[in-house]
This record gives C-alpha cells, sequence and structure tokens, in this order.
C-alpha cells in the first residue's frame, strides 16, 4: 500500500518512470458557469446530500499551475451543454482556454439541437480533440436523431468522447448501460471514454469496454475513499476485471471540483496492487494513444 500527498506526487511518478501523467477529465469553466457549478455542490448538505468539500477552489492560472506541480502534462478542460443555445458560448471559451494554455487538450461540447452537426464539424477544423457530453445533466438521449450525422462526423475525425452516462450519483431518464451499447452498436467507431467508468453499472460497462474496440473507461473517483463511501463501492473482483481492461483504462480525476486531493485518485489505483506497468499505461500510454488519433500531445 501507498499514501501519497500532493507533495510526493512528482516522485512517485518519476519512480514509474513517467515524466507526467496525461488526465482526460479535468473541467476548467467560464467563471460564472464554474461559481454555479461550486455553489450546487456547496449546497448538498441543504439537500440532505453528504457534504462535499472543494478542494481546489482556485482561480484559473493558479488551478493551472496547481496541475503542472503535480506533473500534469496535458489535460482536458470539458465543459457540458445542458441545454440548446449553450454550446457555442461553452466552446468558444474552451478554445480561447486551450490558445493560452499550450498544455490544455482543446476540448467541446455538443447538445442535440438544430444544427449541431455543423458546429461539431467548426470545432474539429478550429483544433479540438476531444468531447464532453453530460446525459444527466443534459437530460438527453444519445440516440436522439438529431446527433445522428453529429455521432458520425466525431467518429470519422475518432476523437474521443468523455460520456458521462452511469447512473451514478444520480440516475435520470436516459442514463443506463442500455443506449450506449445502442449507440455503440449504431457507430461502432466512435470513441467513447466512459466517465467514473460507468458508476455504479461498473460491470455492465466494463462489458462494453471488453466487447468494443472504441469504448474505454476513464477512473474519475472510482476507488477512492469518498466514493467508496459515499457512492457506489466498486464490485468484488473488480481489480481482476481492471487487470484485464489494462489497455482501456484511462486516468480522469474531476479536478479541481473534488472533495480530496488529487494524488489520492493516483493513490487508490496503486493500491489495487495491478502493477507499475497498469498503472504506466493508465496514466499516460493509453491516454496518449487516444490523443494521438487526432493531432500531437500538447507541447
Amino acid at each position: 500500500m501507498v499514501q501519497l500527498d500532493d507533495g510526493h506526487l512528482p516522485q512517485y511518478l518519476d519512480a514509474l518512470g513517467l515524466e507526467g501523467v496525461i488526465d482526460l477529465h479535468v473541467h476548467f469553466m467560464p467563471d460564472r458557469v464554474q461559481q454555479k457549478v461550486w455553489g450546487f455542490f456547496d449546497r448538498l448538505p441543504d439537500m440532505g446530500e453528504p457534504a462535499w468539500p472543494i478542494a481546489y477552489r482556485h482561480p484559473e492560472a493558479q488551478r493551472v499551475q496547481i496541475l503542472r506541480d503535480l506533473g500534469v502534462k496535458a489535460f482536458s478542460t470539458l465543459n457540458y451543454a445542458h441545454r440548446p443555445g449553450m454550446a457555442e458560448f461553452l466552446n468558444d471559451y474552451s478554445k480561447q482556454f486551450a490558445g493560452t494554455y499550450d498544455d490544455a487538450i482543446h476540448s467541446a461540447t455538443f447538445f442535440p439541437e438544430p444544427g449541431v452537426n455543423e458546429m461539431v464539424e467548426q470545432v474539429l477544423d478550429d483544433g479540438a480533440r476531444i468531447f464532453k457530453v453530460h446525459v444527466q445533466v443534459g437530460a438527453f438521449s444519445v440516440l436522439d436523431p438529431l446527433l445522428t450525422s453529429a455521432w458520425e462526423t466525431i467518429a470519422k475525425a475518432q476523437a474521443p468522447v468523455v460520456i458521462h452516462c452511469g447512473s451514478g450519483p444520480h440516475g435520470g431518464e436516459f442514463t443506463g448501460p442500455g443506449p450506449i451499447f445502442e449507440l455503440v452498436d449504431r457507430h461502432p467507431e466512435l470513441v467513447l471514454v466512459i466517465a467514473h467508468m460507468g458508476m455504479p453499472e461498473y460491470d455492465e460497462f466494463a462489458t462494453l469496454a471488453k466487447q468494443a474496440p472504441n469504448v474505454y473507461l476513464d477512473t474519475t473517483m472510482v476507488g477512492t475513499d469518498y466514493a467508496q463511501r459515499v457512492f457506489e463501492p466498486i464490485p468484488e473482483n473488480y481489480c481482476e476485471t481492471m487487470a484485464d481492461l489494462a489497455d482501456k483504462v484511462v486516468l480522469g480525476t474531476d479536478f479541481p471540483t473534488i472533495p480530496y486531493s488529487y494524488s489520492h485518485q493516483i493513490e487508490a489505483l496503486h493500491n489495487w496492487g495491478l502493477g507499475d506497468e497498469w498503472m504506466r499505461k493508465v496514466l499516460w500510454h493509453n491516454p496518449a494513444k487516444l490523443l494521438r488519433q487526432t493531432a500531437d500531445l500538447p507541447r
């Protein structure tokens, strides 16, 4: 077992022979959106939910520097639209952010609305390399006919889509594995990264990752003390499943809105006991492979 803190994370990575990590599940949002998100988490106790103290409530530039100091060499800036007309505003911010910070992965989002495919084509032309959609917050079906052409465009570009589609921490009308299995059947070339490993439908989404060549799982919050205590704990024998999926798991953390240190996510993964090579794949080689499908890594 290893115990990690943020100050010693670079040393841990160096011992693995890694120059750093690539994190595909990081959020940077326009300030007024970020403040609303943080406000929601601040109100959780008033709604009868467990407290969620935000570990990295800092200004944008400071958060970027924290990631750099931790050894994060490339990170997404995942925004997600939850109503019509929102994606363009978020995508403009993400484009500007990627232009400001050269270690940021140019990220984008979309929503089922008229003109969505044209917007997806435009952001790809602008350099977007990864997308985020949130099925529960957006309250839409991934099988909505308005999205058909957009999925085809993204699949052709081989740009990964980080998709929050599991029923945790809160389910919705369109969450769960069923629609995602159907989406993959319709668009087998689509590269999907299942956020939070599909929590709490861990086993179902792991089965999909085993079956579908272009489906991956991200580690966001999975195995952390907070998730094990407050959400659905990982199933028995899940570590064996993860060993079998060594090439299909990528690092994600949900930075900055996490109720523990950044290093705790990596500590939790290490303590599954799957070995240094598994960690090297998850922290660097697997996400690097996904990004190189579309472009070189950020400098």
